[in-house]
């Protein structure tokens, strides 16, 4: 399954059913730069069982505050629309993959 970018548009829609692995991210942001080939690799592993969805919060203001995205990346595992889980700054592919396995 492909990364998913979403937008304040899309992202109710996109996060809404199954497990999903939310990413709130920036171009500028270094973190989020090394977490993308991570996030790659981890979508690759999961084979279809949970979606990764990409918010740029300097685009998509209006979901990141909705969300109390106060630094980047944060990462939400959310189930069928609710945050179950959260993590900020960069983490190892092993942390992310037990982070989402946890809730499917």
């Amino acid at each position: 399954m492909a990364i998913i970018n979403a937008t304040d548009q899309d992202f109710k829609t996109q996060t809404g059913e199954g497990v999903v692995l939310v990413d709130f991210w920036a171009p500028w942001c270094g973190p989020c730069k090394m977490i993308a080939p991570v996030l790659e690799e981890l979508d690759g592993e999961l084979d279809g069982k949970a979606k990764i969805v990409k918010v740029n919060v300097d685009e998509n203001q209006d979901t990141a505050s909705q969300y109390g995205v106060m630094s980047i990346p944060t990462l939400f595992v959310m189930k069928d629309g609710e945050v179950v889980d959260k993590t900020v700054g960069f983490q190892p592919k092993e942390a992310l993959a037990e982070l989402v396995n946890k809730h499917l």
